[in-house]
């Protein structure tokens, strides 16, 4: 049977440098890491977890929960789980979707926690494990989140730029902290720009969006641009905007937000404030990871700064209207 030693002999390191890359990958250069792995290969050797979490008193499982539907979510949580599986892989940990009902049941060594609201903070109190939220909170949890005020704030400033006369901010009726800091974003630049505001609020369905379009179309003018909190709520007004003959992106324009798959669907293609979503998922899982190995020491948070992706729905700087 292959061990460590092999291992360590075969890759030309140290026993403790083998050890370091299957349990603490983070801690080891990318090159070494290459050449433990491909001599864990060649000689077919699997690190015994069983093992490792018996002696640690570990489960070597997460229980994530995504307490939101999914359905107006979707595909932006598949690309979170493929951040958070991808690093919970290396470090040798199962990952177990839950829903909120089954929080007692079965052990883990703690739990990252998505789509959270107000009325979920009582129970996740209740929790005996380490606790990491995707998305930021007042309740001095740590969390994992983009820069939600920092994104809108550049969305609604580049759309100033572009000349458009007025920028109404299209946001998700919900009264949670993540909308909250993207309306501070576009009011705060709005401010700044000695510009009148304007919000609206749905829902977070394009229907609804479009809708609104529609019978609103006569208090529109030509030189308007929409910001969204999402890229389903941009989607709704583009299909508006078009269903009424209004030219995109000369007359108007649409900013979107998040960056996931529906911004390309869209036609034109969305201009959007695109989140690090794979990377956000692999922080929370480091974040949790480093949570356990202290023992559930608090980690603060972490806030990963979006970019801002222009496509079809937004005129080129070259051609601004003044």
């Amino acid at each position: 049977m292959t061990t460590l030693n092999d291992v360590a002999k075969k890759a030309n390191v140290s026993k403790m440098t083998v050890s370091r890359v299957i349990n603490h990958p983070e801690q080891v250069t990318d090159e070494l890491k290459s050449l433990v792995f491909e001599a864990m290969e060649e000689l077919n050797y699997r690190p015994n977890v069983a093992a490792k979490a018996l002696a640690n008193n570990r489960t070597q499982i997460i229980k994530l929960f995504i307490l939101e539907e999914m359905d107006t979510t979707e595909p932006y949580y598949m690309n979170l789980l493929t951040g958070i599986a991808q690093e919970l892989d290396a470090r040798h940990y199962s990952l177990q979707l839950v829903t909120k009902n089954n929080f007692d049941i079965g052990a883990c060594d703690g739990y990252i926690m998505c789509g959270v609201r107000e009325k979920d903070y009582e129970w996740i109190g209740r929790a005996n494990k380490p606790v990491v939220l995707f998305g930021e909170n007042r309740h001095g949890y740590d969390f994992v989140d983009s820069d939600n005020q920092a994104g809108v704030a550049m969305a609604t400033q580049y759309a100033i730029d572009l000349g458009y006369q007025q920028v109404i901010f299209i946001g998700i009726d919900i009264d949670e902290l993540f909308e909250k800091s993207r309306e501070t974003g576009y009011l705060q630049t709005m401010q700044k720009n000695q510009l009148p505001p304007k919000i609206i609020r749905f829902g977070n369905h394009s229907s609804g969006a479009a809708q609104y379009i529609k019978e609103n179309w006569t208090h529109f003018s030509p030189n308007t641009i929409f910001v969204c909190s999402s890229d389903r709520l941009a989607i709704g007004i583009e299909r508006g905007i078009l269903e009424m003959g209004g030219k995109i992106p000369s007359d108007f324009g649409i900013i979107g937000h998040d960056g996931v798959f529906l911004d390309q669907i869209a036609f034109p293609q969305l201009t959007t404030v695109k989140q690090a979503v794979i990377e956000m998922g692999g922080a929370c899982a480091k974040m949790l990871m480093t949570k356990i190995e202290q023992t559930g020491a608090a980690q603060g948070k972490i806030l990963f700064k979006p970019e801002l992706i222009t496509r079809g729905t937004t005129r080129d700087k070259t051609l601004k209207i003044n």
